[in-house]
């Protein structure tokens, strides 16, 4: 069974992570529970340029849509809940970038990527930080602009949530293709759950709910956890919906919001979140799961006839292969597509490839090119909130098309 939680156990993750910013995504990857994390054996980046110069900082592709973008960032405060990996920090927060369309030529600068530290964390955790230069993932350049001005109009709201372990930077090229085509996108970082994150104060929280993972005994025991993992997801999500669509929202933006068209997406156990999400609250009314297992039992009963797309590596999501994916379709009972991708990996769904292929980096277990990777994942993932909380036509979802000989639609 392929396992989603922080990448893959310690023996896949090292080949994952051939692409060193696989690692990016491994980066954002804690050590897996079967094992201490492993260097790749890698040339530093500029060697792998051929030693030619210094590498400059990746940029992360334009997105398509026709707003530009504006970033805010709100740092939230549950006080209804305290912190389930460390009680003794006090009430559950969470650091949240909201990525909105925007009024042309306002804003200042493109919103930063991550924080040095949180790149640092994040490929230290894979024996990387010799290899990659945080410096270069930290300022992969972005798109969305700070304080720049909404667009005028109410908009779908799409919630998306990052791999176990991984900050929910790597998030950003979708957030920026989503915000484009017209939809607020809120994007979370659950603390203590990713190898770095950095809180307005200066302090930076590590992944104690990965550490209690790699202490379980068992299999059986790490999955607990786990499915502990994506219910505390959908209880954060839960309390942002609140804070963002509420009588007294937090941000200052909301009214852009239409709250009767919210959506979901997640990467690896954030997509195990997303239906976790929909079960746990009506409000939600349409998911993505991307390359996730659902780890959640509560994920596994029917979201009453609500949407929800599996979108995977292939094989490592096709039918048989990870039994979860299976369990989780029969019980769909709404609108429902079950695709992968192949020559696909882990993190195709993520900026890891558009930011490894950048650092002259390849990923041998994942050949599918930066530039399908990001098309394949945009634009399935457009089409179907389209559907899904527009209405619109989405041919893209009707079988296969010769544009995208990867994408395999399965109906077991």
């Amino acid at each position: 069974m392929t396992t989603s939680l922080r990448s893959r156990p310690a023996g896949v993750a090292a080949t994952a992570a051939a692409l060193a910013l696989a690692a990016l995504a491994a980066l954002a990857a804690p050590a897996s529970a079967s094992g201490p994390a492993q260097s790749t054996a890698l040339p530093p980046a500029s060697a792998a340029r051929g030693g030619l110069a210094e590498p400059s900082p990746p940029t992360l592709p334009r997105p398509t849509g026709r707003y530009a973008t504006g970033r805010d960032t709100l740092f939230l405060t549950d006080h209804e809940r305290t912190d389930p990996w460390v009680p003794a920090a006090g009430p559950r927060q969470l650091l949240v970038s909201l990525t909105y369309p925007a009024r042309p030529r306002t804003g200042g600068d493109p919103a930063p990527y991550m924080a040095e530290e949180e790149a640092r964390l994040m490929l230290a955790q894979r024996g990387l930080e010799d290899v990659v230069p945080p410096e270069l993932v930290s300022g992969t350049g972005t798109h969305a602009r700070t304080a720049a001005r909404p667009a005028p109009g109410r908009f779908p709201l799409v919630l998306l949530s990052p791999g176990f372990g991984t900050p929910r930077a790597t998030l950003t090229g979708l957030a920026e293709e989503l915000a484009s085509r017209g939809y607020v996108v809120a994007t979370a970082d659950h603390p203590y759950e990713s190898t770095g994150t950095r809180l307005p104060d200066g302090r930076v929280l590590t992944c104690a709910a990965c550490d209690k993972v790699d202490a379980q005994p068992d299999e059986a025991a790490r999955k607990k956890v786990l499915a502990a993992v994506s219910a505390g997801r959908a209880a954060d999500f839960s309390f942002l919906l609140d804070r963002l669509t509420g009588p007294d929202p937090a941000w200052r933006h909301a009214r852009t919001i239409d709250p009767h068209r919210v959506g979901m997406a997640g990467h690896s156990i954030g997509g195990n979140a997303a239906s976790s999400t929909m079960a746990a609250d009506r409000r939600v009314d349409a998911g993505v799961n991307l390359d996730g297992t659902f780890f959640d039992p509560v994920a596994a009963r029917g979201l009453g006839g609500r949407p929800f797309l599996m979108l995977g590596t292939d094989p490592g999501h096709g039918p048989g292969s990870d039994t979860s994916w299976d369990d989780a379709w029969d019980r769909l009972d709404g609108f429902k597509r079950w695709l992968t991708v192949r020559d696909s990996g882990h993190f195709t769904f993520t900026d890891t490839p558009e930011i490894g292929e950048q650092l002259g980096i390849e990923d041998p277990d994942a050949p599918l090119s930066a530039a399908r990777s990001t098309a394949i994942t945009r634009s399935y993932v457009t089409a179907f909130f389209d559907r899904g909380l527009r209405g619109r036509p989405a041919r893209l979802l009707n079988g296969p098309t010769p544009a995208n000989p990867e994408v395999l639609f399965h109906r077991p």
